[in-house]
């Protein structure tokens, strides 16, 4: 089962490698962290407070690309929790079909809070549940 997530937090050190996201559940109270890198984690802080860069950054291009050649950025699933590392897939429309593309959680996120709207962001239960019993 598919959990609705929104994204909560986000902190960033300047003295760490390391990065966090928070999601929080839609209809709920769960939420997780997700240790992410400096770059995704500026690019998704850019997306949040509306800054505009004036040339396009690597998630951008992305969803450019995928818009151009006529996909359609459906959702965000992060699918899987295995040995303390999260998997994500990018969910594409084309042509009435649904391309899932691997990914790494945050790009994915990157790459939801890029789209206008932002894309909706899944969890799989059982991730949720890994990951709240880890806390």
């Amino acid at each position: 089962m598919l959990i609705e997530m929104q994204l909560s937090r986000i902190i960033i050190s300047e003295i760490n490698d390391n990065q966090l996201v928070f999601l929080r559940e839609v209809n709920g109270e769960r939420q997780f962290p997700i240790l992410i890198g400096i770059f995704e984690a500026t690019s998704i802080d850019r997306r949040v407070k509306g800054l505009e860069r004036p040339r396009p950054l690597t998630h951008d291009l992305l969803v450019g690309a995928i818009e151009n050649m006529g996909g359609e950025l459906d959702s965000v699933i992060i699918s899987e929790l295995r040995e303390h590392t999260y998997f994500a897939n990018l969910r594409i429309s084309k042509s009435g079909e649904i391309v899932e593309l691997d990914a790494r959680p945050s790009d994915a996120i990157a790459v939801a809070m890029t789209c206008d709207p932002p894309l909706p962001i899944y969890v799989n239960e059982d991730v949720l549940e890994k990951a709240m019993s880890s806390l």
